[in-house]
């Protein structure tokens, strides 16, 4: 198989995203939500700035463009993952894995409203049964050890950590197409991605210390700092090197499709370390989530648009 180098990196990105719900249950079970961000986000801006040392990639955006950045890191850093951690210490690992697939449908959705993207009747019935997924997710998860309603709060706030990040992605696709009178080149992805999580660093700092100042400072056990760490430095560092080098070889389009094997491998992370639930009914919302998200980002050809 051509670039199977490549593809098996994929693989490997899609199960450390899908084992990275599992370790985040773990740590929100233990570790405040916000600090738990902040940790994770002191760990991943010191590699990111260090990597771009490395190679010899240190760019810094204009004035206006840190304007930009400040947005993206607002919503892609602070937001999702506060909405991330407060999410993970209510629901279990493989039903807030279901939840975030919601993303893609996000975004296709406000790209409708903010960069006037036509509405499509393929996008309004990938909606429909993404939506009846998460109805099943939420009716008839197998995870019955949690209670119901914590189960519904941690999909809630889940779901807004997939609204968050969509947010960041329609602002991205404007920042990376769009050139300032005070800048010479649109920002690459892994410079967005690297200076936004600076600001969104800068945003979680003061918050934590707020948050541990009210609730106390927890010390971390190993089980803690082993998911911190692998949220830092597999699930948000590697994975994106790994990821972004996926598409410059083999295209956006195939390296996203690896991305729909991360809710299995987070539903048999959750089975596997945390002795989480399986049963039919996460198999028949997986199907329903995925096929609105693949319905609502198939081409159509002369298909008619929603009014």
């Amino acid at each position: 198989m051509n670039n199977a180098g490549v593809h098996i990196k994929l693989v490997i990105v899609a199960a450390i995203w899908g084992f990275g719900w599992p370790a985040g249950r773990v740590v929100a079970t233990e570790v405040e939500p916000i600090t738990a961000a902040w940790m994770r986000y002191v760990m991943v801006v010191a590699m990111f700035l260090i990597f771009l040392k490395w190679t010899d990639q240190w760019t810094t955006p204009s004035k206006k463009q840190w304007k930009q950045v400040g947005w993206i890191g607002f919503y892609s850093t602070f937001m999702y993952q506060v909405l991330f951690m407060y999410g993970m210490g209510y629901t279990a690992a493989g039903d807030a894995s279901l939840m975030i697939t919601f993303n893609p449908l996000f975004t296709a959705f406000l790209a409708v409203l903010f960069l006037d993207e036509r509405m499509s009747w393929r996008l309004l019935g990938g909606l429909a049964l993404a939506f009846a997924g998460v109805a099943v997710l939420f009716l008839a998860s197998p995870n019955t050890a949690i209670p119901t309603l914590d189960r519904w709060i941690g999909n809630a706030f889940i779901a807004g950590a997939a609204l968050a990040w969509a947010t960041s992605t329609i602002i991205m696709k404007r920042v990376m197409t769009e050139v300032p009178d005070d800048a010479d080149a649109p920002l690459s992805p892994l410079h967005l991605t690297v200076w936004s999580s600076v600001i969104g660093l800068g945003i979680l700092t003061p918050w934590a210390g707020f948050e541990s100042l009210n609730a106390g400072w927890t010390n971390p056990s190993v089980d803690a700092w082993t998911g911190i760490v692998f949220l830092a430095v597999f699930s948000t560092v590697l994975s994106y090197v790994w990821f972004a080098d996926g598409i410059r070889i083999i295209g956006a389009g195939p390296a996203a499709f690896y991305v729909y094997l991360v809710p299995p491998f987070g539903i048999l992370g959750g089975w596997l370390l945390l002795n989480e639930q399986l049963g039919p009914s996460l198999l028949v919302s997986f199907a329903l989530i995925v096929g609105g998200v693949v319905l609502a980002q198939s081409k159509q050809k002369g298909a008619g648009q929603a009014s």
